[in-house]
């Protein structure tokens, strides 16, 4: 399905739509709205069009597609955004590997592509490119803060897990590039899996002390069901994303106590943040997760590029994105040499609040983290 939004017709206007646009700028938002990734791409769409919003904003204007997960598809559809629709910039892809199908095409035709998600290593490193801004994470950076905390807490034998993709593939480096104990497994899973009786065998067998597992969406919904009916017991830990707000109220009160990562929580105390935690819960009637947390961001960037650039002055429209010079969700925020976040991790647990479960913030992973691969990227 192909939906258009113009942001000028949501209507609500604060001071900053004052200020000149140096010109239109059109976007393409490739993400993923059906299947059993949906939740991650409904939520980074609603975040990005939750920010034009609350910008007032009447001069970018949005084109999104459903990518269903397929990288083909996806390839497709950046295709015609560009020669057809003719967009300035795209965004949206949650997937590292539809990214990897994706971005080095866009960005060779001269298109700025800004993640609001996935962070694949090649692209961080050697097929960085100037043109190419994440405005998430490098993958590896969440896993990374979990390996530091599985070290910091004496953590013996884990068990690690992932999906075998390229994001898989980055969370398990990332999190073995910190934590130094001993691995009494490490397994790879078909992407889309649901069903992890075999995964879960070799946990009880293994003689680990905890569980890392990275399974975004309805991979990490189908797991911990099933891990907590399988009466286990050993404790899991992961990533923000196998214990993000849009997951948490399928997995249930087995998610309790779960540790976890991510360079946001609702329960940041900054302003901007609160403006966005408040706006999302009253426009959407629900919390919102780290993808939509990132997207607002990444909708706030443009905005603030578009303000002081043209898009079509791709030098200028570069050094402006390079600025930053926006109020980030996250606090401070800046791009490293390869344009990847420099940022803080956190530590965060799974808690009810009244009948909702969330997270919230109990400890510091990194601070002003960047990520392994910036030295091998030659921009």
């Amino acid at each position: 399905m192909r939906k258009i939004f113009a942001a000028g017709l949501l209507g609500l206007s604060l001071a900053t739509s004052g200020l000149a646009y140096a010109e239109p700028v059109k976007v393409g938002m490739i993400t993923t709205l059906s299947g059993g990734g949906a939740g991650l791409g409904v939520d980074a769409r609603d975040g990005f069009m939750l920010a034009l919003k609350l910008a007032g904003d009447t001069e970018i204007e949005v084109v999104t597609e459903d990518d269903a997960m397929k990288p083909e598809l996806a390839v497709q559809i950046a295709d015609k955004m560009i020669q057809s629709d003719q967009v300035d910039l795209l965004t949206g892809i949650i997937w590292s590997n539809l990214a990897m199908a994706v971005v080095p095409n866009a960005v060779a035709q001269g298109k700025f592509y800004l993640s609001p998600n996935a962070g694949p290593s090649p692209l961080a490193g050697a097929k960085c490119h100037e043109n190419y801004f994440n405005v998430a994470y490098q993958n590896d950076n969440f896993h990374e803060a979990m390996g530091n905390y599985a070290q910091n807490e004496g953590i013996k034998k884990m068990f690690i897990l992932a999906p075998n993709y390229p994001a898989g593939t980055d969370s398990l480096n990332g999190f073995k590039r910190y934590y130094k104990g001993e691995l009494v497994g490490e397994v790879y899973t078909k992407l889309g899996q649901t069903d992890y009786a075999a995964e879960i065998a070799q946990i009880r067998a293994s003689g680990a002390d905890s569980v890392f597992f990275f399974l975004p969406g309805g991979m990490g919904i189908a797991f911990v069901k099933q891990y907590a009916q399988s009466g286990v017991g050993i404790p899991l830990m992961g990533p923000g994303f196998s214990f993000s707000q849009d997951v948490l109220g399928a997995i249930g009160d087995a998610a309790i106590g779960a540790k976890n990562s991510a360079s946001w929580s609702k329960d940041l105390d900054n302003e901007a943040n609160k403006t966005f935690v408040e706006a999302f819960q009253k426009e959407y009637n629900r919390l919102p997760s780290v993808y939509a947390a990132q997207a607002y961001d990444t909708a706030n960037l443009i905005v603030s590029a578009s303000k002081k650039a043209s898009v079509k002055d791709a030098d200028a429209f570069r050094a402006a994105l390079k600025e930053a010079q926006f109020d980030s969700v996250r606090g401070k925020f800046k791009f490293n040499t390869n344009n990847h976040p420099i940022q803080d991790l956190y530590v965060r647990e799974v808690v009810k609040e009244g009948d909702v479960l969330t997270n919230k913030i109990v400890g510091t992973a990194f601070t002003d983290h960047g990520d392994a691969y910036a030295e091998q990227c030659k921009m």
